[in-house]
């Protein structure tokens, strides 16, 4: 590592910050979906439960960052301006509302939906505050964050259908829907990132984006058409629906640990002009 006008690589964030993302983006979008899915009863408990488990697994993997584990709990203090605060203050929300909806409470498991579409949108936010990184810094950061979330969480909805037994078309218009978002938000900041980013975080970023296409776009698209149409049904359209929804996941979250384990160069020193001794500036 160097520092200097060419951009470096940061080391502050290494895998374990990329779990929060990986984690707690997809626990938040299964929460959404548990919530508002249509699934009830012992189903509906046991998908709430994953997705708050989901979600706590991220903030340990912070905690474990962390150099200081026991001066955990400062990251509250600083509410009105640390995207990193919201997100704690929303996630200590998130969990006793969560077990309240899994206890039966209807109210409180549509409240959880909301606080994991808030504990979405501060994660997106965090990236976006990091204004020394270009890939993280760039506005369409924030709804790529959020559409893969949202994505990841329908396709562990879809993976866990012998669960809960939910499959109808509406679901599967959903599910397509937010694949096409997330590739179109990809490919809108993919496009901006170009003229800022280092070139080894482009190329990181490309492979991962490569996977996003192929795997977790084209192939759910191809698997859940069948289903959609009413072609596949029974074991059939169940063993399609599963498969579709491992497929949409596992990309997401490739591309969200390349973001912030490889591709998270800084953008070096900008010096408009050189000081030289005996000259006015």
């Amino acid at each position: 590592m160097s520092f200097g006008p060419n951009p470096w690589q940061q080391a502050h964030w290494d895998w374990r910050a990329a779990g929060n993302f990986v984690c707690g983006g997809a626990g938040a979008g299964l929460l959404v979906f548990a919530a508002f899915g249509g699934a009830g009863g012992s189903a509906r408990a046991a998908l709430l439960l994953l997705g708050l488990a989901l979600v706590g697994a991220g903030l340990t993997c912070v905690w474990l960052e962390i150099g200081r584990p026991l001066r955990a709990l400062h990251v509250f203090f600083n509410p009105r301006t640390s995207w990193m605060s919201r997100e704690a203050v929303t996630a200590a929300l998130l969990f006793p509302a969560g077990v309240a909806g899994a206890a039966g409470l209807a109210p409180a498991a549509w409240a959880t939906g909301l606080l994991a579409l808030a504990f979405l949108w501060c994660q997106a936010r965090i990236l976006r505050a990091a204004r020394g990184i270009p890939a993280w810094r760039q506005p369409g950061i924030v709804p790529l964050i959020v559409a893969t979330g949202l994505a990841e969480g329908c396709g562990l909805y879809l993976m866990l259908r012998p669960l809960h037994g939910h499959g109808e078309q509406v679901l599967m218009a959903v599910f397509a829907g937010l694949l096409a978002a997330r590739w179109a938000n990809w490919v809108s900041y993919r496009r901006r990132l170009a003229s800022s980013a280092a070139r080894p975080a482009l190329a990181a970023l490309d492979q991962a984006g490569d996977r996003l296409q192929r795997i977790g776009t084209y192939l759910p698209f191809a698997l859940i058409a069948p289903v959609g149409i009413g072609l596949a049904d029974g074991a059939v359209g169940l063993a399609l629906t599963v498969a579709a929804g491992a497929a949409a996941a596992w990309p997401g979250a490739v591309l969200k640990h390349t973001l912030i384990t490889r591709a998270g160069f800084n953008q070096g020193f900008a010096l408009t002009a050189m000081p030289v001794r005996g000259a006015r500036l």
